[in-house]
């Protein structure tokens, strides 16, 4: 019988064929494959939304600590800013922006949007069992292949705190970019 961690090579000197290519392999990853080598997203757009039927916009703020980018509570006026058009909105709703980043920074955006707002876990839990919370992520691309990472601190606050996140990605014009060039 075989005991995990007593079996000994028949040949003290032999390597396998497979720790031969794990080991040819290993230095070309860590040097290849590496976060930092990563085409960065052109841009990214960061909001943190709160939203619900009976939404106060001044009430999240109070319990927040913070002041809205911009608000709305259910059957406002909302004149559209480019096509001057009027709607009544369905729901409250609290945001709070990050100023755009070129080139993407979403750990930045989160980490300036979470500082303006309290840091009590209790106080987002009870927001985010009430209410949707989510944070809108709008991501630009140049070309068609550049990424993001996301930290774990990032996502560990995000989740505390009740935060979901989504992704809207827009791609680029990869023949508009090769012929400006």
């Amino acid at each position: 019988m075989l005991m995990l961690g007593t079996h000994k090579p028949r040949h003290p000197t032999a390597i396998s064929p497979s720790n031969q290519i794990r080991a040819s392999i290993l230095p070309w990853m860590r040097s290849n494959l590496s976060c930092t080598r990563m085409a960065h997203l052109h841009k990214s757009a960061v909001t943190l939304r709160i939203s619900g039927d009976d939404l106060i916009p001044d009430e999240i703020s109070r319990l927040l600590g913070a002041s809205p980018t911009d608000a709305q509570t259910r059957c406002d006026k909302i004149v559209g800013k480019k096509t001057g058009h009027v709607r009544i909105a369905k729901w409250g709703m609290w945001r709070l922006c990050a100023p755009d980043r070129e080139p993407e920074d979403m750990d930045g955006q989160i980490q300036e949007i979470l500082s303006q707002a309290t840091g009590d876990l209790a106080v987002w839990l009870s927001i985010t069992k009430e209410y949707h919370a989510d944070l809108f992520c709008g991501l630009f691309m140049r070309v068609g292949n550049e990424g993001l990472t996301i930290s774990s601190q990032s996502l560990a606050a995000l989740g505390a705190r009740g935060i979901e996140m989504g992704l809207d990605i827009y791609k680029g014009n990869d023949d508009e970019e090769e012929t400006s060039s």
